[in-house]
């Protein structure tokens, strides 16, 4: 007998949508059929008039746990990701005490984890200076990939030379393990902001003079360059811009290995919300023009974008404040977004542009779970996977509100938005974990080691 069975939905294919029911054993979807007369289960939900699609998978978080657990935590962080229709969250290796630099970091954290994360969880690992010896530990152990700033984010965070960058690539290139990049050129950053500062001028409009779409390209041009010599793969995040998006498309033309994401803040806020609204609206790479905002969506549609994540950076109020000694850069950069990003990237592609929901399970699924090693047991409503599904209701309208947030500190730059298309029930390898504002389950979230890709010869 099934341990669940849910019927009349229309269910989110990797190529197509059709009414069919779901059955779930062991955590795990094990049929997809059209008839449900000759299916027994314990448990029957009939799921007429819901989108059923599959789990998603949230590939860029800062939970801050453990270690800078006042901005956020697993416990917080994961009901949000709960509530928002993210099954899997993949947690970023910077923002953790310590930070994720060898396989057994990795390993402790992962445990620690254990009983903390009301969903499924990968790690990145970190792509620093100091830990070129343990990059193959650091797969070994199964992180998702390994992150590097091209922009120095902190002093035990270090940034790579682009030299660096080679001899790094170099070494992963033989095992396929993924490399991921925040990309900003370091000397224009570090220069323009010391000319800024050195000249009092430290209001929003000289931040984002110096975190430049020029700054995005260079590091982007520069990066493609290497993988060309070295080979390997990439993985650009948070791309803001459109110009940056046309670089990142010829190169796939030419057949580099390169993916990359972009945000949900990038595709709906614009520099004027920072400039009028505030820092709450800070991010790096920064909003860029209403221009931009509008045509980056273009690249979602064509595929040159493959996912869309939050970029999670939580803090607290204080650390937005502006009236430092450096002005504007010193407030915190970063959105909290975890929570809803489905709803409003269903809105804005589905509601807005037209675009099928199929995109949507693409993009905030089946893409992430290919690229980070995770394919097989998430990304799809699909026999022998995960038994991670949504119920999205497309005829709810919503309004996002601070005292909805599952966030420890409930506030966010989504905080007013509207749209129709809502999340109402989460399931996780078959069991449900929120379902209209209720957490029936203790934390349940398992770490999910990525698949180690063969040897490339």
């Amino acid at each position: 007998m099934l341990d669940l069975l849910i019927k009349n939905g229309q269910l989110v294919y990797p190529t197509e949508i059709k009414y069919g029911c779901l059955a779930v054993k062991d955590g795990k979807i094990v049929d997809i059929s059209d008839e449900t007369s000759s299916l027994e289960a314990k448990k029957v939900i009939d799921a007429k008039g819901f989108y059923i699609l599959p789990g998603m998978i949230d590939d860029h978080v800062h939970f801050n746990d453990p270690g800078f657990t006042w901005r956020d935590d697993f416990p917080h962080a994961s009901r949000a990701a709960a509530r928002g229709g993210i099954t899997t969250v993949i947690d970023m290796s910077m923002q953790n005490v310590p930070a994720v630099a060898t396989g057994q970091i990795l390993q402790k954290k992962a445990a620690y984890l254990t009983g903390r994360s009301y969903v499924d969880f990968a790690l990145w690992g970190a792509l620093i200076r100091t830990n070129r010896a343990h990059l193959l530990g650091l797969a070994e152990a199964g992180a998702a990939a390994l992150k590097c700033f091209m922009s120095e984010p902190s002093s035990d965070y270090t940034s790579l030379w682009p030299k660096e960058i080679a001899d790094r690539l170099k070494i992963l290139s033989s095992t396929g393990i993924l490399a991921g990049f925040h990309c900003e050129d370091y000397h224009l950053l570090k220069s323009g902001e010391k000319a800024c500062l050195r000249d009092g001028k430290k209001a929003r409009k000289d931040v984002l003079a110096v975190h430049s779409v020029a700054s995005e390209k260079k590091a982007v041009q520069e990066l493609i360059g290497i993988l060309r010599q070295t080979g390997g793969r990439i993985h650009i995040c948070h791309v803001s811009h459109p110009e940056v998006a046309m670089l990142i498309k010829r190169a796939k033309q030419q057949e580099l290995h390169v993916t990359a994401e972009t945000c949900l803040h990038y595709l709906l806020f614009d520099d004027e919300d920072y400039l009028k609204r505030g820092p709450l609206f800070k991010c790096a790479p920064p909003l860029r023009s209403k221009a931009a905002m509008q045509d980056l969506w273009h690249y979602v549609e064509d595929g040159t974008l493959d996912t869309v994540a939050s970029d999670h950076s939580p803090c607290t109020l204080e650390e937005k404040d502006e009236s430092g000694p450096k002005g504007a850069f010193g407030a915190w950069g970063g959105l909290s977004g975890v929570q809803t990003t489905l709803q409003g990237f269903w809105n804005l592609a589905v509601e807005e542009h037209g675009a099928s929901p199929l995109l949507v399970a693409k993009v905030l699924s089946e893409n992430p779970a290919r690229i980070f090693g995770l394919w097989g047991r998430k990304g799809a409503l699909l026999p022998g996977f995960d038994a991670d599904f949504v119920f999205l209701d497309a005829e709810r309208g919503w309004e996002i509100k601070a005292k909805q947030l599952e966030y420890l500190n409930k506030f966010s730059a989504f905080v007013g938005l509207q749209g129709t298309g809502l999340p109402v029930a989460t399931y996780l390898r078959g069991r449900c974990i929120y379902e209209d504002g209720v957490f029936p389950e203790k934390p349940q979230g398992h770490f999910m080691p990525a698949k180690l890709p063969e040897p490339i010869e």
